[in-house]
């Protein structure tokens, strides 16, 4: 169910129009924080969907294909169980997810429809985005030319240029959590860690995100900032066009310690514009590393690497995509894993009604 090719992004947000990236910014965080101090309310209940398939799972939930009984539109479901929540401390993280998913607006994040809750469970209806994720793509071609990989990659900086300019990190970029829609663009989904930060030098210090995508001061819990979002940035442009991460091991202690030390190796086949980009990107000095300096997103924009990227162009969806899936119907989920199916249970009582009255 991926989007046509437009120059408007869903919702009421404002096109970039002849160019203006700066009015756009400004314009799309005012609609941002509009929609971050709005109340919203729960307009569907879970009767109102059929359950169909499980897409993928998680530590405490899973996301299954269903079907709005009304419309017969397609939706992704994220269920949460209240008491998993709580039991793994990400009470504040599944509140931050609701809430950023339900302020952003932009052509390669996912969309959040709606969400409720009943006496068990938490639920973000969100796009179904029919592609599947990025890292079965990539593992099944091994992994990506160049060209292929910046195609991505200039998405992937268009939502983080956007998402930085409304005050959120995301600290957690991989290519599990990059889906592909039906035309092959990027749809950036799971914002369970992204947070909202204030100011443009704000701070936080939790720990989290994936082993291989850590930047250095996460690690070296000194406190952190969007600059963490880079160095992930870094990573993932190695990795897709590696076939695998820069800093490995089986031990993720080892991993730590290579990423505080900044030492890797490029494949061969590496051209001399990507290793000098990924160069600049995986800094461990932050006031060296790319996407960090006073031109911001714009020394990598304006990096040799991507001297062929037309950003309008693919912020507007109008090239072919490298990549496109297969796939049938509305209701084709075939690009997806399979899992065990298993019933889903609600309580008699209200479960944790204090704990998540903000949901």
């Amino acid at each position: 169910m991926g989007n046509a090719a437009s120059t408007k992004a869903r919702g009421d947000s404002v096109a970039i129009s002849g160019g203006d990236v700066t009015g756009f910014l400004e314009e799309a965080r005012e609609d941002f924080l509009r929609k971050w101090d709005a109340t919203t309310t729960n307009q569907y209940v879970l009767d109102d969907y059929d359950r169909i398939k499980t897409l993928g799972t998680g530590s405490f939930g899973r996301v299954m294909l269903v079907r709005n009984k009304i419309t017969n539109a397609m939706f992704a479901m994220k269920i949460l169980e209240k008491a998993k929540v709580v039991k793994l401390k990400q009470v504040e993280h599944t509140l931050n997810e609701k809430r950023v998913l339900k302020s952003v607006d932009f052509p390669f994040l996912v969309h959040l429809e709606s969400a409720f809750k009943d006496n068990s469970n938490l639920y973000l209806v969100l796009e179904f985005v029919q592609g599947g994720e990025m890292f079965s793509h990539l593992r099944k071609h091994n992994r990506f030319p160049e060209s292929q990989a910046r195609f991505y990659a200039a998405q992937v900086l268009l939502a983080f240029e956007y998402l930085h300019h409304l005050g959120v990190i995301y600290r957690d970029l991989k290519p599990e959590n990059l889906l592909l829609d039906s035309s092959g663009y990027v749809k950036i989904t799971d914002f369970g860690f992204a947070k909202k930060i204030s100011g443009s030098t704000g701070r936080v210090f939790t720990v989290c995100g994936t082993p291989e995508y850590l930047a250095p001061e996460i690690i070296l819990n000194r406190g952190y900032g969007k600059a963490v979002d880079w160095w992930a940035f870094g990573v993932l442009i190695y990795e897709m066009t590696a076939g695998f991460a820069p800093f490995m091991s089986d031990d993720p202690v080892k991993i730590y310690e290579k990423i505080v030390a900044g030492k890797f190796k490029y494949p061969t086949h590496f051209s001399a514009d990507i290793r000098d980009l990924i160069k600049n990107i995986l800094q461990v000095d932050l006031t060296r590393r790319y996407g960090n300096l006073k031109n911001g997103v714009s020394d990598i924009k304006n990096h040799r690497w991507f001297a062929t990227t037309d950003f309008m162009s693919i912020y507007e969806k109008t090239l072919v995509a490298p990549l496109i899936p297969k796939i049938g119907g509305v209701d084709d989920c075939s690009q997806f894993d399979d899992y065990k199916e298993v019933p889903l249970t609600v309580g008699k009582e209200m479960e944790y009604a204090d704990v998540f009255a903000d949901f």
